[in-house]
């Protein structure tokens, strides 16, 4: 007897849990089209794509969509739904509260080009998109990133443009020969925006001395190639002490006399960012003031900041100084809100950053991103997202890795861009 209750129970238990699995909410299966009692909301289809704010019933409860998606089940994945519970007749929730996430807006890339960013070499199309051709081509013909940072210009470069009567008649001889109109449209063309960097480390110097020789019509001309490539600018002025502050406000003065700021987006030249450091710690001066004159919520100047690489990636540790800002520092710094800045990140042929998105520092440190709180500025949660330095060869250091054949960047940024799911062109920027 026992021997018989013994095959009877080894026969048919894995076929009653396979039945009551199959049943259960999330198993793989859509739930029936039977409306649960109480829901109104449309049953979850797996065939439907959905948008941030859509309302469905799922189960026997109700789930609001956090960001778009297509085939992701309610209650498998916290970052696409929120619960609203069961389903009843009463009221739906309020909205959700502090520490739901925000979309990730930018994804992007500083570009060094082959050349250890100065672009001093000319390029052909094979090469460059041979090199190339993993940021606008993930695997299925859509980006890795939507935004492209070609890095650097020469600041008395810049100022030392050919002049008409003082106004720029040849924009593109303020540009390396490198970055010619066909790789800004190169980019431009796969729906990523582009932006041109002034600077960086090894032109620090060259910012000082283009500041003060004339700052104004070394704005006004960083002006005139942002109209003429149909780009926008990013100041990387790394002067750690004694930064000429007072010369970069003619510089952003003179430049908003052209392009003034734009909330939309639409006005690709009107977007003008700063390059702080990782953390409040470095560019201590620069980040106070940019602080308080240029990233203010209520009367922002410029577009955002880049809390930069130092010589690891930046990190939560980091971007909550900017968060927090610096208040035991004398004069304190000021806090940020998380929608005036972004998280640098490293890349190389050889990171997982690269190479394995689901070991990668983007995935790791997506949820603190995405969730920050705002503590002392701004109203929402989440920063704007990510910037990778960089693509191909921006060091000529030994055995550096670039991010070129065989070691592109799709299985790490190209996989990044479909779970993140961040919109390509990039949309208005979160403002608040």
């Amino acid at each position: 007897m026992n021997t018989i209750r013994t095959t009877i129970i080894t026969f048919f238990l894995p076929l009653f849990l396979t039945t009551l699995f199959l049943l259960l909410p999330g198993a793989g299966f859509e739930p029936a089209s039977v409306q649960a009692e109480g829901c109104t909301a449309p049953i979850w289809s797996s065939t439907v794509e959905y948008t941030r704010g859509d309302i469905v019933t799922y189960g026997v409860n109700e789930w609001a969509a956090k960001r778009s998606s297509t085939d992701v089940i309610p209650g498998t994945h916290k970052p696409t739904w929120r619960d609203l519970g069961a389903c009843s007749s009463e009221p739906p929730p309020p909205p959700p509260p502090p520490g739901d996430p925000s979309d990730i807006q930018i994804f992007g890339v500083w570009h060094a080009g082959n050349h250890y960013a100065d672009w001093a070499l000319p390029r052909n199309f094979a090469e460059f998109d041979e090199a190339n051709r993993w940021i606008i081509d993930r695997g299925d013909g859509r980006p890795s990133v939507n935004l492209v940072v070609l890095s650097f210009l020469h600041p008395m470069e810049i100022l030392g443009m050919e002049l008409f009567e003082g106004v720029p008649v040849a924009p593109e001889s303020g540009v390396p020969i490198g970055m010619e109109q066909w790789i800004v449209d190169y980019f431009k063309d796969a729906g990523i925006r582009v932006m041109m960097s002034i600077g960086g480390i090894t032109y620090t110097d060259a910012w000082d001395e283009a500041l003060t020789t004339n700052a104004t019509q070394f704005g006004l001309n960083a002006a005139a190639i942002a109209t003429y490539f149909g780009v926008g600018i990013e100041i990387d002025y790394e002067r750690n002490t004694d930064a000429n502050l007072v010369g970069l406000q003619a510089f952003i003065t003179a430049y908003r006399s052209k392009h003034p700021f734009d909330s939309t987006g639409a006005d690709h030249t009107a977007r003008l960012t700063i390059d702080l450091a990782a953390g409040g710690r470095y560019l201590q001066e620069l980040n106070r003031y940019a602080t308080i004159n240029w990233l203010d919520n209520n009367n922002p100047v410029l577009d955002y900041a880049n809390a930069m690489v130092h010589r690891k990636s930046g990190s939560p540790d980091n971007w909550q100084e900017h968060v927090d800002g610096m208040p035991t520092y004398a004069p304190p710094i000021l806090p940020k809100a998380p929608n005036r800045f972004t998280g640098g990140l490293y890349i190389k042929g050889n990171m997982a950053n690269c190479t394995d998105f689901y070991s990668s520092e983007q995935e790791q440190h997506s949820e603190y991103v995405q969730t920050v709180s705002p503590n002392g500025a701004g109203t929402t949660n989440g920063m704007l997202g990510y910037m990778f330095w960089a693509a191909e060869y921006p060091s000529a250091r030994k055995n550096y890795v670039a991010t070129v054949p065989p070691n592109t960047c799709e299985d790490g940024m190209g996989v990044a861009a479909t779970v993140f799911d961040f919109p390509i062109p990039m949309e208005a920027l979160r403002q608040k």
